[in-house]
């Protein structure tokens, strides 16, 4: 995981897994709607997954 994918998972967590396909896009957005934290912390999560 790069520095710049860390710095956009904390301005805008959706936009750091737009490569990581449909449900995790809407899973962080859902998240990132309904505060800040949650949606960068699953942002984060979803990008350190080895397997994606």
């Amino acid at each position: 995981m790069s520095f710049w994918r860390v710095l956009v998972s904390i301005i805008c967590p959706p936009l750091a897994v737009l490569d990581k396909g449909c449900g995790s896009i809407l899973i962080v957005f859902l998240l990132w709607l309904c505060g800040w934290v949650p949606g960068i912390i699953a942002a984060l999560v979803i990008l350190n997954n080895p397997k994606g």
